[in-house]
C-alpha cells in the first residue's frame, strides 16, 4: 500500500522542477514584454516595402489583436504555474496514484484513469481562458464563427479521439514495464514509431472528417494550375480536397496531410476565397518544396534517434527511488514496475519546461527550410512575386504582426517574419 509523504524541496528533480518552471515563466515574460513593447513603439509603422499593400487601419487592428491575446496570456500562464506548483508541493500526484492503485491494482487502468484526472484540474483552469479566447477576442476580431455547442462538441470528440490514441500506447508502456523490464524503452520506441506512421495514414481518411467537411477542388482553372503543378514536381495525392474551415474560423491555410496512398492536398475554403489562383499555386508550389527538399523526412530521420535516447534515459531515471521521493511517493529500495508509469509521468513535470532552451536551434532549422521551400515555390511558378503576394494577404487576414524583436522571433517563430521572407524573395 502505497503512503504519501511530504515533498522534499531539497530533492535534485525537484530543484530541477522548480528552476525550469521560474525559467520558463521568466524567459517568456521577457520575451512577451519586448515584443509588446516593441509592437507599441513599432507596429503601426508601414515598412517601405509594404506601403502599397497595407493600410493603418489593418495595423491598428493587428496590434488590438495581438494586446488582447497578450493581456489574456498574462493571467494565463501566471495561474498555470501556481497550479503546476500547488499540485506538486500538495501532494496530489502520489495521493491520486495511491488511490486509484488500491481502486484498481492493475498497472494499465492505473495509468490511464492517473492521466485523466491528473489532467482535469489543468483542463478546469484553462476553460473559461479557452471560452474567453473564442467567444471573446476571435469573434470580436471577426475571426470566430463557432457557436458553443460546436466548440463543446470539438472539445468531447478530440477528448474521446486522444483517449483512444493513447490507450494501446498506455498498454504497451505497462505491458512493457512488467515482462520486458530491461528492455521496454527499445520496444516501446519501434511501438510508437510504427504508431505515428499508421496514424499519419489513418489520420486525413478516419479522423480529420470527423471535425470539418473535405470536398473534392471543382473543376475549374484553380485545380488545372494546380494538377499541373503536382505532375511537374512529380507529387503524386490521392486528390485535391477543399476543407470548410470557415464553419469555425475565418483564418486560412493549405497543407499536406497523410503517408503514400492516403496523401492529399487540402485548401482551407477560406484561402480559396482569398486568395487569385496564381497566389494559392505559389503557396502549393512553397508546400511541394518541403517535399522536393525531403524536409519531412529529414526532420523524421533526426527526431527517430532522439526518441530512442529519451526513453534510453527515462529507463534509467524511472529506476532511481530518488525520483519518487523527491515528490512524495514512498522511498522504496527497488521501484517496482506498477510505479514506473508514475516515473515517467514525474519526469515529463520536470524536464517540460526546459525544452525553451531548445527552441532557437529548432526554429532556426526550421526557417531554413522555409526558406528553401519559398526559394523552390519560386522558381517552379517562374517568379516570385506571386508567392509575395500571397505572404501579405495571408499576413494581413490572420492579423498577424508584420514586425516583432529578432529575438522574440528567435525564441517563438518557426517561420520566417513577413519582412525576411519577402526580403529573400525579392
Amino acid at each position: 500500500m502505497l503512503n504519501s509523504l511530504a515533498m522534499d524541496a531539497r530533492n535534485i528533480f525537484v530543484l530541477i522542477f522548480l528552476a525550469g518552471t521560474f525559467f520558463s515563466l521568466i524567459l517568456e515574460m521577457i520575451l512577451e514584454l519586448t515584443d509588446f513593447s516593441f509592437r507599441k513603439k513599432h507596429g503601426r509603422q508601414i515598412p517601405e516595402i509594404l506601403k502599397d499593400h497595407l493600410d493603418s487601419e489593418t495595423l491598428n487592428k493587428t496590434c488590438l489583436y495581438e494586446d488582447a491575446k497578450f493581456k489574456l496570456w498574462i493571467p494565463s500562464i501566471l495561474l498555470e504555474v501556481l497550479l503546476s506548483l500547488y499540485l506538486v508541493f500538495s501532494g496530489f500526484y502520489p495521493v491520486l496514484f495511491e488511490r486509484i492503485w488500491l481502486w484498481t491494482s492493475n498497472s494499465f487502468f492505473a495509468a490511464f484513469i492517473f492521466l485523466i484526472l491528473a489532467g482535469i484540474p489543468g483542463a478546469i483552469l484553462s476553460l473559461p481562458f479557452a471560452l474567453y479566447s473564442e467567444f471573446g477576442i476571435e469573434k470580436q476580431f471577426g475571426f470566430s464563427n463557432m457557436t458553443f455547442g460546436m466548440w463543446l462538441g470539438d472539445e468531447i470528440k478530440g477528448f474521446v479521439i486522444n483517449l483512444v490514441i493513447l490507450a494501446p500506447l498506455l498498454l504497451a508502456m505497462t505491458g512493457l514495464f512488467k515482462y520486458a523490464s530491461d528492455w521496454w524503452w527499445i520496444l516501446l520506441g519501434c511501438i510508437y514509431l510504427l504508431f505515428s506512421l499508421a496514424i499519419s495514414i489513418i489520420y486525413p481518411l478516419f479522423i480529420a472528417p470527423i471535425f470539418n467537411k473535405f470536398t473534392p477542388l471543382e473543376d475549374g482553372e484553380l485545380k488545372t494550375r494546380l494538377e499541373e503543378l503536382l505532375k511537374k514536381c512529380g507529387f503524386k495525392a490521392s486528390g485535391l480536397f477543399v476543407m470548410d474551415a470557415s464553419r469555425r474560423s475565418g483564418h486560412s491555410n493549405a497543407y499536406f496531410t497523410g503517408f503514400g496512398k492516403s496523401k492529399r492536398v487540402v485548401l482551407y475554403d477560406t484561402l480559396i476565397e482569398q486568395l487569385t489562383p496564381s497566389e494559392i499555386e505559389a503557396v502549393l508550389g512553397h508546400e511541394l518544396g518541403h517535399y522536393k527538399h525531403h524536409h519531412i523526412l529529414k526532420k523524421m530521420i533526426f527526431m527517430i534517434p532522439l526518441v530512442f535516447i529519451s526513453l534510453f534515459l527515462a529507463s534509467c531515471l524511472i529506476k532511481l527511488p530518488l525520483l519518487y521521493s523527491g515528490f512524495g511517493f514512498p522511498n522504496v529500495e527497488v521501484v517496482p514496475y506498477q510505479m514506473m508509469f508514475a516515473g515517467v509521468f514525474l519526469l515529463s513535470i520536470v524536464f517540460s519546461e526546459w525544452s525553451c532552451i531548445f527552441a532557437p536551434i529548432m526554429n532556426f532549422f526550421s526557417r531554413k527550410d522555409e526558406f528553401q521551400a519559398d526559394a523552390f515555390s519560386k522558381k517552379i511558378c517562374g517568379t516570385g512575386e506571386s508567392l509575395c503576394t500571397a505572404l501579405i494577404k495571408l499576413n494581413k487576414e490572420n492579423l498577424s504582426e508584420i514586425q516583432v524583436p529578432k529575438i522574440y522571433s528567435l525564441f517563438n517563430y518557426n517561420h520566417p517574419p513577413l519582412l525576411e521572407r519577402i526580403e529573400a524573395l525579392k
